[in-house]
């Protein structure tokens, strides 16, 4: 059975009985028949569709964005703003699609070479409830405009933005099958992968799950992009514009109540600031408002769950047991839901629980260094390499230190986000492979040379 609770309430939504084999067949055998068409189709052909999903995404907007809302408990604002981004990723895809995927012609004295990008073919997309629209958005519309065809398996407790999702595609002219959802249990997963209708797959998920799915499908020699786990380092210099670098931090540990790969997690600051910033990270930290998530001024929603939120707390005092200072929140608060309190844990060692783990979920570490030396030095420790944010007046000193930084991605004066025009992904235990701009909308192509002789 696969339920779709409220985390701001504790009460089921609704429930679904998970696919059976049949209907799991038909799925596969429908995207499997509608990408051989598919693949045919021009590269204008595909940017229509994609523009046309764009446009059903806005147009249902307030209610797809209730949807992410209810089932995982993002506050409203910020559902509705996934939501108008997954539309402008459709957009962007439409508008480059001829740029990134459309045949290169290299000079090669008298014959003709050209790289040419085909489709793989089924591309399996086991997709997170963290941000349910926009990751499976951000996979889906580079895939479809490279000509694959794509079978959804969600998260388990998001099956209603899961089969809304095949519901727009469906309303944006998609051919039938070409996009189609999964409602399966995480056992069922092994035999998806093994199926010879799927070509590739694509996870983003925890660390421990994505080594389970990499031997999978490496055992049947099957492309794969993993997304995984992350503890983002945020990186504040001594000569960093303080005011700006602490409400920034805040926003980048906080947002979608600290549940995202690349939220800021350890707070890594020079000993000469770490007073003030500290300071400053707490005034903001405790102006954030808690409560009923589809309240447009709430800051701070619920979990989305229970044993998310357990984990967390476990953590937090695991972390205080091993001396570190706990200036805010750390406990669960009073009534129904999954809601926990921000928190703030200064004085964080990088052996201490909170600096070792990743945090998924409201709280920040707040560890202090003596130089930039020792923040780089810091900030590598950990198996993770997902994102990471520098803070520093001196650009020609923070672009030399973010070459030293072992992440996909460094931010520098901001806080990590994803973006259509970027590569997107992680080293180390974060996974590999990469998602949007050129490198991601290829990474589901067979990158094919056509080398032309002479005609005899």
């Amino acid at each position: 059975m696969i339920t779709s609770t409220n985390p701001a309430t504790g009460e089921v939504i609704a429930t679904f009985d998970a696919h059976d084999q049949r209907q799991v067949d038909a799925a596969l055998q429908g995207a499997w028949t509608a990408q051989k068409a598919w693949r045919r189709t021009t590269l204008e052909e595909r940017s229509a569709l994609l523009r046309r999903v764009a446009a059903v995404l806005r147009d249902r907007k307030p209610q797809l964005a209730r949807l992410i809302t209810l089932e995982m408990g993002k506050p409203i604002v910020e559902s509705e703003a996934e939501i108008e981004k997954s539309a402008w990723n459709c957009e962007y895809y439409a508008d480059h699609a001829s740029a990134v995927l459309g045949d290169e012609v290299v000079p090669s004295g008298a014959t003709e070479s050209r790289v040419v990008y085909d489709p793989l073919g089924v591309v399996l997309a086991i997709m997170p409830w963290n941000y349910p629209v926009w990751q499976v958005l951000r996979f889906a519309a580079p895939a479809l405009a490279a000509g694959n065809g794509i079978v959804l398996k969600h998260a388990n407790n998001v099956p209603q933005c899961a089969l809304e999702l095949e519901k727009i595609f469906s309303e944006a002219g998609t051919p039938a099958g070409l996009f189609a959802t999964v409602l399966v249990e995480a056992s069922q997963v092994k035999s998806l992968i093994e199926d010879p209708r799927i070509a590739a797959l694509t996870l983003t998920g925890s660390t421990p799950v994505g080594k389970l799915v990499a031997s999978q499908a490496g055992a049947v020699l099957k492309k794969q992009v993993l997304e995984l786990g992350g503890s983002d380092p945020f990186i504040v210099l001594a000569d960093a514009d303080l005011e700006s670098a602490a409400r920034t931090a805040v926003k980048a540990r906080f947002i979608n109540v600290g549940q995202s790969c690349i939220n800021g997690k350890r707070f890594i600051v020079e000993a000469a600031v770490a007073d003030r910033f500290t300071e400053l990270f707490v005034q903001h930290a405790s102006a954030l408002k808690i409560g009923d998530p589809l309240q447009r001024d709430v800051a701070i929603g619920p979990m989305a769950r229970a044993n998310l939120r357990d984990e967390l707390h476990s953590q937090v005092e695991r972390t205080v047991r091993q001396g570190a200072k706990l200036l805010l929140g750390g406990r669960f608060c009073d009534g129904p839901g999954f809601f926990y309190q921000p928190t703030v844990l200064d004085h964080v060692a990088p052996d201490m629980v909170a600096a070792c783990e990743e945090t998924f979920g409201p709280a920040a570490a707040i560890l202090r260094v003596q130089d930039a030396e020792q923040a780089i030095e810091v900030a590598n420790a950990p198996d993770y390499g997902l994102g990471a944010a520098l803070w520093t007046s001196d650009l020609q000193r923070a672009h030399a230190l973010s070459r030293r930084i072992e992440a996909g991605a460094v931010f520098i004066n901001g806080m990590v986000a994803s973006d259509p025009r970027l590569p997107f992904g992680g080293i180390k235990q974060s996974g590999y492979g990469r998602e949007l701009g050129v490198h991601g909308a290829r990474e589901f192509t067979n990158v094919k040379t056509v080398w032309v002789g002479p005609a005899r």
